[in-house]
C-alpha cells in the first residue's frame, strides 16, 4: 500500500485537491443563493445545470481524450472549472451561475474521466481493489473537508470563491508534472436502459430514485440549513457528517448484501431512510400542516425540534441509509450479469443515475417552495418510499432470489465515480495483467 501511495502521489495529490474544492464550490453557491433571495426555483435550476453538464460530458469527453489526450483535456477543464466558479463571484444572477454551473458540471467529468483512466493504468489485478480504497478515502475524507471550508470567508464575500478557483488551479501541478506516460483510452459501451430495466426491474428503479436523492442532499442541503437560518459552522457541520456518514455506512451495509438477500437490504435500508427522513423533518421545527396533532404529539416534537443535536443524529443516519444505494443497485445488478458486462452495466446505471440528477435540485426546490424548507425531507420521504414499495412488489413476482451464482461482492464506491473508475471494482474482470507493478 505505501509503495502504490509512493509512486502515484502526484495524482492523488492533484485529485485531493480538487475534490477539496469540490466539496466547497456546490454548497458555497447554496448558501450565497439565499443569502441573494434568489427564487428557490431559480436556485433549483441553477443546481441542476451542474447535473446537465455532467451529463453532456459523459457523452463527449471520452472520444475527446481519445483524440487530443489525457493531458491536455485536463488541463483545458481544470481551467475552465477555476474559470466558472469565478463567473459566480463577478455576476451574481441565477441565469449566470446555471451556466457556470453546466461548465462546472462538464469540467469535473471530464477531470474525474481523466485520473480515473490514469489510476486504472497504473493499477494491476492485484492492486486494483488498494487503488479504489484509497480513491475512496482520498474522495470522502476531501469533500467533508471542503464543506468545512464554508468557514473560511462570510459567502457574500468574493474570498471563497477565489479560494476554490486557487485550489483548481492548484491542482494542475502535480498532475502534470507527473513522469507516468499517459495511459490510451477505450470508450466504455453502456447496456440500453431497456435491457438493464428486463435483468433487475427493482435494480434500475431504485437507481433511478438514487439520481433524485443523491444530487438533492448535496446540491439542496446546504440551501435547506441557509433557509433554516443554520449558521455557516453549523451548515457545514452537518453537511460534513453526511459525507462521513455515507462513507462509514457503505461497509456495514455492503457485508450485509453479501450476505443475505441484496433486495431486502435495498428495502429495509430505504425504510429506514424514510423513518429518518420523518425524523429529521421533525427535528428541527413544526410544518404549520401538523397543528392539529394531539398535545402529546406537540410536547414530544417541541422537545426534539428545541435540540439541534438531535437533527445531526438523525440526519448522519439518514445519509448512513441512503448514500450507499449506488453502490447497492449496482452490485445487486452485478449479480445478474456476467463479469464480462460489469462495467458496461456501470455505465448504463450511471446513465439512468444522470438522467434523475438533471431533475433532481430542480424537483426538490418545488418541494420546498411548497411546503416550506421542510419540504426538502418530504422530497426525500417520496422517493425513500418508492424504493420501498416497489421493492417489496418485486420480491412478490420474483420471490426466490437470493444470493447468486456469480459470487459478486460489494464494494463501495464514491458517488462521483464514471464508469472508467468502476473498472478499479476487482469483481469487474477487466484484465489489467498487462501492467507492470508500479
Amino acid at each position: 500500500m505505501l509503495n502504490l501511495i509512493k509512486n502515484s502521489w502526484a495524482l492523488f495529490l492533484g485529485y485531493a485537491v480538487i475534490i477539496l474544492a469540490h466539496g466547497l464550490q456546490g454548497n458555497l453557491l447554496g448558501v450565497r443563493a439565499v443569502l441573494e433571495n434568489f427564487n428557490i426555483i431559480a436556485t433549483g435550476i441553477l443546481m441542476s445545470g451542474y447535473f446537465i453538464g455532467y451529463f453532456t460530458a459523459a457523452n463527449i469527453v471520452p472520444n475527446l481524450v481519445s483524440k487530443v489526450g489525457h493531458v491536455r483535456v485536463f488541463a483545458a477543464f481544470a481551467s475552465v472549472a477555476s474559470l466558472s466558479i469565478l463567473i459566480h463571484a463577478i455576476f451574481v444572477n441565477p441565469y449566470v451561475w446555471a451556466l457556470g454551473r453546466f461548465l462546472t458540471g462538464f469540467s469535473m467529468l471530464s477531470i474525474f474521466v481523466v485520473v480515473e483512466s490514469w489510476l486504472n493504468d497504473r493499477a494491476t489485478n492485484k492492486t486494483r481493489g488498494k487503488v479504489l480504497s484509497i480513491y475512496m478515502i482520498i474522495t470522502f475524507t476531501c469533500l467533508a473537508l471542503g464543506v468545512l471550508l464554508l468557514n473560511f470567508n462570510n459567502p457574500k464575500q468574493y474570498e471563497p470563491f477565489i479560494l476554490v478557483s486557487l485550489l483548481l488551479s492548484v491542482a494542475l501541478i502535480p498532475i502534470l508534472l507527473t513522469k507516468r506516460k499517459p495511459p490510451t483510452f477505450k470508450k466504455i459501451k453502456s447496456i440500453k436502459i431497456k435491457d438493464l430495466y428486463k435483468t433487475s426491474p427493482l435494480g434500475t428503479v431504485s437507481m433511478l430514485c438514487a439520481g433524485f436523492l443523491h444530487p438533492a442532499i448535496f446540491t439542496m442541503g446546504a440551501v435547506y440549513g441557509a433557509l433554516m437560518n443554520f449558521s455557516i459552522l453549523e451548515i457545514s457541520l452537518y453537511l460534513s457528517l453526511i459525507t462521513i456518514s455515507g462513507a462509514i455506512f457503505q461497509w456495514p451495509i455492503g457485508y450485509l448484501s453479501d450476505r443475505f438477500d441484496r433486495r431486502l437490504v435495498i428495502i429495509i435500508t430505504s425504510l429506514l431512510g424514510t423513518i429518518f427522513s420523518i425524523l429529521c423533518f421533525f427535528s428541527v421545527t413544526v410544518s404549520p400542516d401538523f397543528t392539529n396533532l394531539s398535545s402529546d404529539w406537540k410536547i414530544i416534537i417541541k422537545h426534539i425540534s428545541n435540540h439541534r443535536m438531535w437533527f445531526y443524529i438523525f440526519i448522519s443516519l439518514y445519509a448512513g441509509m441512503c448514500l450507499p444505494l449506488f453502490s447497492l443497485n449496482l452490485a445487486y445488478i452485478n449479480d445478474f450479469l456476467p463479469k464480462e458486462k460489469f462495467v458496461s452495466a456501470g455505465a448504463g446505471l450511471q446513465l439512468i443515475f444522470g438522467i434523475s440528477a438533471m431533475f433532481s435540485p430542480f424537483l426538490c426546490s418545488y418541494f420546498i417552495k411548497e411546503f416550506g424548507p421542510n419540504g426538502f425531507f418530504i422530497f426525500l420521504f417520496v422517493f425513500q418510499i418508492i424504493i420501498v414499495l416497489f421493492g417489496i412488489y418485486r420480491i412478490l413476482i420474483r420471490s426466490n432470489v437470493g444470493i447468486t451464482e456469480n459470487e459478486n461482492t460489494f464494494t463501495p464506491l464514491p458517488r462521483n465515480i464514471t464508469p472508467v473508475g468502476i473498472q478499479l471494482d476487482p469483481d469487474t474482470g477487466v484484465d489489467l495483467s498487462n501492467n507492470d507493478e508500479k
